[in-house]
């Protein structure tokens, strides 16, 4: 029951997260009639699962804010870099 309650607290956050990625996306994930297409759809949950792991480490609230900032404004180059030079640790649940 606790890890239901736990996930359920999550949900707004990954809501506002999704809706800001979308709204602010680049253009090189959307076809030619403006809808996403598939990649966009996969780097938007691979960005999404980044964002909800940066701030599930047990880092400053200044270092989760400048990982954020970096997936959110290089979708792509962002995510890389996080996930090859971050130092995670071992997040806490």
């Amino acid at each position: 029951m606790n890890k239901l309650v736990s996930f359920t607290n999550r949900l707004p956050l990954a809501a506002l997260l999704l809706t800001l990625t979308v709204a602010m996306s680049s253009c090189s994930r959307y076809n030619a009639n403006g809808s996403l297409a598939t990649w966009g759809y996969v780097l938007l949950a691979l960005d999404i699962l980044a964002m909800l792991d940066v701030f599930r480490q047990p880092w400053s609230i200044g270092k989760k804010l400048l990982w954020a900032a970096i997936i959110f404004i290089f979708p792509l180059g962002g995510l890389i870099i996080y996930y090859l030079f971050a130092g995670r640790g071992k997040a806490s649940v």
